[in-house]
């Protein structure tokens, strides 16, 4: 798939989905254009792994709120329930999964990052942030639990209350990423981890997978959305 915000490509067996709407933001054309490539790489053959990149300074800069808040707030729920079946069909994903997060990070968009099994981070520039809390838009069910299933516990506690920005050393430091290389490594090294993974029996995995994070499945599946409080 090619055109529009997101194609998809094969560097051997990984595909890879590359964002490349400006700043990524999340909006209904985003999210379409995402299904649709989500359905390109399940329907691909094996061996089979996932790596998603942004383009430029970002990797995701969350939900395009200037879109949603002129809809109004039962809209923005709705959407937003929308996006957390997206990040469950990413979680449960029957392949492994590395997002390399070339640029910024944030909100929504660092949420999408989580949902991989591996992170890699650009080092030098660009940061991993959930600034919610600042924005007065409190977190669901679902991305609480995200939070705490994929981070270690202190550093879930400050992502989330602090709205705090993290470098990509810091966020390695963390645990918030996997590795923080340079700009140049990113996609090269998403590539080179996705490939040690691919190939993976798809059932098995994705057997594995929701027993692992059932409970976070079903809260993101049956959550009711979000808006500023």
């Amino acid at each position: 798939m090619d055109g529009g915000p997101i194609s998809v490509t094969r560097r051997g067996p990984v595909l890879v989905v590359r964002m490349d709407d400006g700043e990524n933001r999340i909006n209904d054309r985003w999210a379409e254009a995402m299904d649709t490539a989500l359905d390109e790489v399940d329907a691909a053959e094996d061996p089979l792994a996932l790596v998603t990149v942004g383009t430029g300074r970002y990797y995701s800069n969350g939900l395009d709120l200037a879109w949603l808040y002129g809809k109004g707030d039962e809209v923005m729920r709705s959407f937003v329930a929308a996006v957390e079946h997206l990040y469950a069909r990413l979680i449960e994903a029957p392949y492994v999964t590395v997002a390399a997060c070339n640029g910024h990070t944030y909100a929504a968009g660092a949420m999408l990052a989580l949902c991989h099994d591996f992170r890699v981070m650009r080092a030098d520039r660009g940061y991993f942030c959930l600034p919610e809390v600042d924005l007065g838009i409190p977190l669901t069910a679902g991305m609480d639990a995200l939070m705490k299933h994929r981070l270690p516990p202190l550093t879930a506690h400050e992502v989330m209350v602090t709205g705090k920005r993290y470098g990509g050393t810091e966020a390695a430091a963390k645990q918030i990423v996997h590795e923080a290389v340079s700009e140049a490594e990113v996609l090269p090294r998403a590539i080179e981890m996705a490939t040690e993974h691919a190939g993976k029996n798809r059932e098995t995995l994705r057997a594995i997978k929701r027993r692992m994070y059932g409970t976070l499945l079903d809260l993101l599946r049956t959550g009711g959305g979000t808006a500023p409080a």
